[in-house]
């Protein structure tokens, strides 16, 4: 078998060259291949295409090449967490390309698989599938989602042989499995590089015939950012912990469930393993324990979607971005909760866009919505302004179409059970005339009180 070259990151960094498209591996900081782009951003290369599910934080990562003037455009699925890709695009300095975060990595998995492109329901009926091919299969309108290649594959894992086979760690599969598979050329920066055969056969992630270089590069926790370590000094009001506990209440001894960030992670803290039911964390984990006790950070731990360490459980596997995807749109997640901008009568909702801001942060909200058996929605019943969440028809950018099961608020409990929107629990500290003078959305009413 032949032997892939050892290169420094900056004679990887050489080998892009101004107007190509990368294809960058990571979630967040995680499995981010820092040492690579950090040397990118010292050459003159620009008008660079960076695709990947988000671009760095701040002066991390591809965040350096932004910060430089290097990126023409960018594609993806979460760009809001860093403030320079919100002013880049609302100038109209930085193109930009939205997708869902299952859609992002099925269509660079087709990318490296030779196939031109899918269908899927994900994004039906948002502004996400304007103008894109729509056909119906069995019934279920599917739009086309064209696949993705890239000149450059810049990827991160644990460890590589000198074939260059590669083994990533924990959830730092993610994105970079696919882009392993998806450039006409490969870089894999790797913390450490072993003989040939030192790595077991049925251990490995990658196969070395996708691998042109590999550059050793040792993981620092500053190169981590936000993930490093958490922050345990919160202060959580009373009714957003109800709003958790009635959550808590839905989920069931077996169940395999996803939580989103805000609120749904409060449910986190209240499920011990006693519970047995299984957390699903998008970026590709299944056993989600609570945060280390420890303090420690992504150096030691996994992370899960909110990029927040998190410990594993007994039986806890791990897995990349498209099999994640493959387990949200095949349907074997009984629950999905997610936080919540706004719900509407017929069970839209919206929770990643609001006017006036780029639409840079849909991440897996969308696959979620339509995959998952029973949606749950979580959040507080008004804005700051005191109007509605609860509305007659949702005026934000839509996430999913017809998919709530159940809205929960710190006022009240609706389900769509009854065809309708159908409040059926008054939440504690609440009434019934609190609850009807602030819901714009008409309802019906088959209520007991909450016991959260």
């Amino acid at each position: 078998m032949k032997t892939v070259p050892v290169i420094t990151p900056e004679k990887a960094a050489s080998k892009v060259k101004s107007g190509d498209a990368l294809l960058v591996g990571g979630f967040g900081m995680t499995g981010n291949p820092v040492g690579l782009l950090h040397a990118l951003a010292k050459t003159e290369a620009s008008n660079l295409t960076y695709i990947g599910n988000n671009i760095g934080e701040s002066n991390l990562g591809g965040g350096k090449l932004l910060r430089n003037g290097q990126v023409k455009k960018m594609v993806g699925s979460f760009f809001t967490s860093n403030p320079d890709a919100v002013r880049a695009t609302q100038s109209g300095d930085v193109e930009y390309t939205l997708l869902p975060q299952g859609s992002l990595a099925e269509a660079i998995r087709a990318g490296g698989a030779g196939i031109g492109g899918f269908y899927t329901p994900t994004s039906v009926g948002t502004i996400l599938a304007e103008n894109r091919e729509m056909k119906v299969f069995n019934g279920v309108e599917q739009i086309l989602i064209e696949s993705i290649r890239g000149n450059i594959g810049l990827v991160r894992a644990w460890k590589a042989d000198t074939f260059g086979n590669l083994i990533y760690r924990m959830t730092e599969q993610n994105f970079n499995k696919a882009i392993a598979t998806a450039a006409d050329l490969v870089i894999a920066e790797v913390e450490e590089i072993v003989p040939a055969g030192e790595i077991a056969p049925d251990a490995i992630h990658t196969t070395g015939c996708y691998v042109d270089f590999l550059v050793e590069h040792k993981l620092k926790e500053e190169n981590l950012g936000s993930s490093a370590s958490i922050d345990r000094n919160r202060d959580i009001p009373e009714s957003r912990l109800n709003i958790a506990r009635r959550a808590y209440r839905e989920l069931k001894r077996g169940d395999v469930v996803n939580l989103g960030i805000g609120i749904p992670t409060l449910v986190a803290e209240l499920i011990s393993e006693d519970d047995e039911i299984i957390l699903h964390t998008e970026n590709g984990m299944l056993g989600v324990g609570p945060a280390p006790s420890d303090g420690s950070g992504a150096m030691d731990y996994p992370v899960n979607a909110g990029k927040v360490p998190v410990t594993a459980l007994k039986g806890t596997s791990y897995f990349d971005s498209t099999e994640s995807f493959s387990m949200i749109r095949g349907g074997h997640l009984d629950v999905a909760v997610m936080g919540g901008l706004e719900v509407d009568e017929a069970g839209n909702f919206a929770n990643w866009a609001v006017p006036g801001k780029s639409l840079l942060g849909v991440g897996g909200a969308m696959d979620l919505a339509l995959g998952a058996k029973n949606l749950i929605i979580t959040m507080t019943h008004n804005n700051r302004d005191g109007s509605s969440k609860v509305v007659p028809l949702c005026s934000l950018p839509l996430t999913a179409r017809k998919a709530v099961n159940l809205i929960i608020t710190d006022l009240a409990v609706f389900d769509f059970s009854a065809g309708c929107l159908t409040l059926r629990e008054i939440m504690p500290k609440s009434s019934l005339d609190r609850i009807r003078e602030n819901t714009a959305a008409k309802f019906v009413e088959r209520l007991h009180q909450s016991h959260v």
